[in-house]
């Protein structure tokens, strides 16, 4: 049968895949695994391997973008084929391509969704989805880029949230932190001079949101400039517009000073 699935793994580890996804890789033929566009801190393949009782085949960024997944298309072309990723299939866009190219060939394609650091992020910080405008990355400083601070800056002039993905390289062991992301946007601004990001600009900081532990942490740039957030993954949100009970989360779940009370009504 020509299909190819592409499963959402969670955040975490082995444990955040729904047993749907777990079905359908038992009944598959060939499994691959991405483990380049996110971090998942704790999953552990060994034991995913036994739980899902099928061999686990890692497939690079190479594989995927310099070589258009032709290996996992020409499984595809035979047998049921699986790709597991991490989140959700497609929050990336890096797997749309392939999708396409699998539909083009003719090989049908299915998604099961998992849980993603979009919805997450909503969970763990009790602000609401409806008030979060365009999501941006905030790459490495090796590869500098104005975007972030534009997207930022066009979302709060609309009184939107922004979420910031922090660039990694998995294979290098790499994570952008969220000091070093407060740097590059404060290297922007020093250009900019729009004062979107100053001393006194509120931000909530998380880390590892998907596992048994994550950390929210909310407060001026100028208090979370030297916190120690803990080991990664790690996202930024830069609020717009805050509603009442949105404050009232932020202090209830992610540390805020009750000085947030006299700032927002």
């Amino acid at each position: 049968m020509k299909e190819l699935v592409f499963i959402g793994l969670g955040l975490n580890d082995e444990y955040g895949i729904t047993l749907k996804g777990l079905e359908e890789i038992k009944t598959a033929t060939n499994v691959f695994m991405e483990t380049y566009t996110s971090h998942m801190p704790n999953f552990n393949m060994q034991n995913f391997e036994k739980i899902c009782n099928k061999k686990i085949q890692t497939i690079t960024r190479q594989t995927l973008e310099e070589e258009n997944g032709k290996q996992i298309l020409t499984a595809a072309e035979t047998d049921k084929t699986i790709l597991l990723v991490p989140g959700d299939p497609f929050i990336a866009t890096t797997h749309v391509t392939l999708r396409i190219d699998a539909e083009k060939l003719g090989i049908h394609t299915r998604i099961i969704h998992g849980t993603s650091i979009m919805s997450a992020i909503v969970s763990l910080s009790g602000l609401h989805n409806y008030k979060f405008g365009k999501t941006v990355t905030i790459p490495f400083p090796e590869t500098p880029a104005e975007t972030p601070y534009n997207v930022i800056t066009q979302n709060k002039k609309s009184g939107l949230h922004t979420l910031c993905l922090l660039d990694l390289k998995e294979p290098e062991n790499r994570y952008l932190t969220i000091n070093q992301a407060f740097e590059t946007l404060q290297t922007v601004e020093m250009q900019k001079q729009k004062k979107i990001i100053t001393q006194n600009t509120i931000a909530i900081g998380v880390a590892r949101a998907g596992s048994n532990y994550p950390l929210l942490k909310a407060d001026f740039i100028k208090n979370l400039d030297n916190f120690d957030f803990g080991a990664p993954p790690y996202s930024l949100i830069l609020p717009g517009d805050l509603h009442f009970t949105e404050v009232d989360a932020l202090i209830a779940f992610a540390d805020a000073p009750v000085e947030f009370k006299r700032l927002f009504r």
